[in-house]
């Protein structure tokens, strides 16, 4: 059987199973299961065997178990509310407070917990209640949301940053660096819309919001209250760029670091520590399962000649390597209205790869743009799940109202990209100082 039929259709299984709602791990495992019987019989069992334990036993895999840990604790120990508080204080009393400090919201909880959809669901029931109950645009609000909780994926400490690193030959240290400078791109890029739009209609915001910000003293307590959590962010990203530990090593002093923040505010448990384990053990088992089906399914791909065949197809193709790149952005974009942006990955990573390699793209700088585009893709109408997201969190906004709001920052992550591309530095300086 040709190599481009193979691919096909493996590629178009593994989608069908997708949309019959079967889980990631299960449709990977038994697409491999069938491949490896199919290609090899019963004694291909054994390249089975040895990819999964090479999978599970690899080091670098601790770091997305300890991240995960570190996320629970600090979301399971209440010290993010914390957060929520200080923040409220510090934007002080200007027009369109709240719009300014959902962005500063969204980015620090996506930042946190790496989940998009998670940040999406929660501000929704929490945030944008408040914001309509003081007259702010509905419009503005849920945009703000999607467009901060998209950078989840992107700003450090991220799962999917993680999981991309043990895919490719690429530093995980460098891929979770690159990512700091663009999402604080993109989040100006959103406050700058939101400055735009209210200058051009000031009744999108009430003229004042009184109802939050402080003193001097009170904003100086709210500083000192933050100011635990510059252990975890030192012990995160500030260890890794100073050379001194490696991502898992680093992983583990932020977990030490969300137990002292939760002693801190005294909000820590043996009970709260359990509940944080278990859960952390049950997501990291999951993301650890699909990635050696993963890493099978890409050796099972290589056995057939479909991955040479591809490079080989993209290189008789003599596409230039502004429009290969357009290409490879473009699918994931649109696939990410419809699929899970870990089922995507797994599929599109090992035939990705190849061609990454045979373009001579800057692997921190392209893995990056594909991770942006993820985001992009999971909060674009009509299919985009974060957009459901919103929905469920606040049935009572119509689905034309976050389709609607969700546009504009889709505008603003395509502007970021363009940004991005032109000016590479923006993504590789950091990571180069390492």
């Amino acid at each position: 059987m040709e190599w481009y039929v193979t691919l096909g259709l493996a590629v178009a299984l593994l989608m069908g199973l997708f949309a019959l709602g079967v889980p990631v791990f299960v449709a990977f495992l038994a697409i491999n299961v069938a491949g490896t019987f199919w290609l090899m019989g019963s004694a291909g069992f054994g390249l089975f065997a040895n990819s999964v334990y090479d999978t599970v036993t690899s080091e670098t895999l601790t770091t997305i178990a300890l991240f995960v840990l570190m996320g629970e604790l600090l979301f399971r120990s209440g010290s993010i509310d914390v957060i929520f508080d200080s923040l409220d204080t510090l934007m002080g009393r200007i027009k369109g407070r709240l719009y300014f400090f959902v962005v500063a919201l969204s980015t620090l909880f996506g930042a946190l917990s790496g989940s998009a959809l998670a940040v999406t669901a929660m501000l929704s029931r929490s945030a944008l209640p408040t914001m309509q109950q003081r007259g702010y645009d509905d419009r503005l609000s849920i945009g703000l949301i999607l467009g901060g909780a998209g950078l989840a994926p992107i700003i450090p400490p991220s799962l999917l940053v993680i999981i991309i690193g043990s895919m490719v030959d690429v530093s995980i240290a460098r891929l979770l660096i690159a990512g700091i400078i663009p999402g604080m791109l993109l989040a100006g890029l959103f406050v700058t819309y939101v400055v735009v739009r209210m200058m051009l209609d000031p009744s999108r915001a009430p003229a004042v919001d009184d109802s939050g910000g402080g003193n001097w003293r009170q904003r100086g307590r709210a500083l000192a209250n933050m100011a635990p959590f510059s252990i975890i962010i030192f012990s995160v990203l500030g260890l890794m760029m100073l050379g001194v530990a490696t991502p898992s090593e680093s992983a583990a002093t932020g977990v030490l670091g969300a137990i002292l923040v939760a002693f801190y505010y005294r909000k820590f448990s043996l009970k709260m520590a359990g509940q944080a384990l278990l859960s952390s053990l049950s997501i990291s088992a999951m993301i650890i399962t699909i990635l050696a089906c993963s890493k099978l399914f890409s050796q099972l791909l290589s056995f057939t000649g479909a991955t040479s065949g591809l490079v080989a197809a993209a290189t008789a193709m003599d596409l230039d390597t502004g429009l290969m790149l357009l290409l490879l952005m473009l699918i994931p974009l649109i696939a990410c209205m419809f699929i899970d942006q870990i089922a995507f990955m797994m599929v599109v990573i090992p035939i990705y790869a190849p061609l990454v390699k045979a373009y001579g793209f800057d692997p921190v700088w392209f893995w990056t743009l594909f991770l942006i585009n993820l985001a992009v893709g999971s909060l674009t109408p009509p299919f985009g799940y974060n957009l459901f997201a919103v929905k469920g969190g606040a049935p009572s906004v119509s689905m034309p109202t976050i389709y609607a709001a969700a546009w504009p920052i889709v505008l603003c992550f395509l502007f970021g990209m363009l940004m991005l591309y032109w000016v590479p530095g923006l993504i590789t300086w950091l990571p180069s100082l390492i």
